[in-house]
């Protein structure tokens, strides 16, 4: 049974909705004023509040900071797109317009309560499974993910195929494989097979005997040879030429290597873990990679997220990297400005962790100000960025045009009505920053709530704005 606290001034409806929730099976408390209530009650004893939003002695918002991870749904009299994109600013989990109707309410709540003992489960679930890895910041449940994954299949020998953007920190992932598996104190042997010249693959890889082709002048162990009892590491294995992907192909399958130029063969314990940005699959279905090799080494595969999907984790990483840039250059700890912080949140990164590492660095280089770090250090053009396919904007706008009426949206749409119909209706004529003005929100903000709704951002039409 779900404890639900009310708090509202007016006795009337206070009485009206707790009769209404304890009909439906719920436990309920009452509070005049957010001072009674976080007075009288343990605000996190609740599984949800009610507040109105206009409270003596303070808004019903404030409660959505001293509830913590308590779900806070809004209501009011003052029913208005200004305090429903306010309430959603400060992060209630819902908004409904007052006289509310008994069915909204009731489903509000439902909702609510649903969505909050859901991520209360899959905390407790993954708490023991997705703690952090050293070097990698974030705690997005993308990563949380990631975490899992690289926890459950460090302690095998099962080799690992690591796929992701360039930037997204494939070799960190490697590393962290390494360093949780029954290998650690062996060697962890790192390969970028994109940087080493073809006619010299194969024998950095597999070595060659003195004499077994022109300037070999002595014997030379590979790396696969060095990296016995450890793990090898191939970054980008996708460029590795044919003829060695069939040598490799062979230490996999015997767990034996064979220099160039000898005849003899010697056995090697190697963990292989691979990494590219490329379809392996196309690749191989293209005559471009060995199929066979494509199969031998796709037994686990992690994917890691770009910057783009990972929410709230994009300042967490600029914050993280500013404060080490500072130490390391010896400059007074900085902070991003609010127009920096929307900046790096609503850019997309395309080349992810890297080139945000870059732009923190010489943001931090060139910064004069001891304070903080402005928006024009950081190098982005947010003009630049526009939706990857324009048809996923068209299919929004026709579902929206064919659900919703021509008039004028009643006064009592849902949060997300009222945003994702104004955003739709003028992003075309204006700019991600006058958006966000109107709606009386920052370009941060803007941001979150589009991924959520999955709304995709589309460049303002200049010549229709004029």
């Amino acid at each position: 049974m779900s404890n639900i606290l009310i708090v509202e001034d007016e006795a009337i409806i206070r009485t009206a909705l707790r009769k209404l929730l304890e009909r439906h099976k719920y436990t309920v408390n009452e509070a005049s004023s957010v001072k009674e209530a976080t007075t009288k009650y343990k605000l996190t004893n609740f599984e949800l509040i009610i507040s109105d939003l206009r409270l003596p002695g303070g808004p019903g918002t404030d409660l959505i900071q001293l509830a913590g991870d308590i779900p806070v749904l809004i209501m009011t009299s003052y029913a208005s797109l200004r305090s429903a994109v306010d309430s959603m600013r400060m992060g209630a989990v819902d908004y409904i317009a007052k006289p509310f109707d008994h069915d909204e309410m009731l489903a509000s709540v439902r909702r609510a309560i649903g969505k909050a003992n859901a991520a209360a489960k899959a905390l407790s679930k993954s708490k023991s499974s997705s703690q952090a890895i050293a070097g990698m910041i974030g705690n997005s449940q993308v990563m949380k993910t990631l975490y899992n994954r690289i926890h459950k299949v460090a302690p095998t020998d099962a080799t690992v195929l690591v796929h992701g953007e360039t930037g997204t920190g494939k070799e960190l992932a490697a590393k962290a494989i390494h360093q949780e598996s029954p290998r650690a104190q062996n060697p962890l042997i790192s390969v970028n097979c994109a940087a080493i010249p073809e006619t010299l693959i194969e024998s950095e890889l597999f070595g060659h005997e003195k004499g077994a082709f022109t300037g070999a002048d002595s014997h030379r162990e590979g790396l696969i040879a060095a990296a016995d009892g450890g793990t090898l590491f191939l970054d980008e294995i996708g460029e590795l030429p044919l003829e060695a992907q069939a040598r490799l192909l062979r230490v996999l399958q015997e767990g034996e290597v064979r220099p160039i130029g000898s005849i003899e063969s010697q056995k090697v314990d190697v963990r292989l873990v691979a990494a590219t940005h490329r379809d392996l699959r196309k690749l191989s279905d293209e005559g471009r990679f060995r199929q066979d090799l494509y199969f031998r080494i796709n037994v686990l595969q992690l994917n890691l997220p770009p910057l783009r999907e990972r929410g709230k984790d994009v300042v967490a990483l600029a914050e993280h990297m500013l404060g080490r840039y500072c130490e390391s250059f010896k400059k007074p700890l900085l902070r991003l400005s609010p127009e920096a912080i929307q900046a790096i949140t609503t850019y997309t990164w395309p080349g992810n962790v890297r080139e945000m590492e870059n732009a923190i660095q010489r943001s931090v280089i060139l910064c004069e100000d001891e304070s903080e770090i402005s928006h024009d250090l950081l190098g982005i053009d947010l003009d630049l960025v526009e939706i990857d396919d324009p048809t996923d904007l068209k299919i929004i706008q026709s579902t929206l045009q064919a659900r919703k009426p021509s008039q004028e949206p009643a006064e009592d749409l849902s949060l997300e009505d009222y945003f994702q119909r104004f955003v739709l209706e003028h992003q075309d004529t204006m700019s991600e920053t006058e958006l966000a003005r109107k709606l009386g929100v920052s370009r941060k903000c803007l941001w979150e709530r589009r991924q959520r709704l999955g709304i995709p951002r589309k460049k303002a039409n200049q010549q229709a704005a004029k």
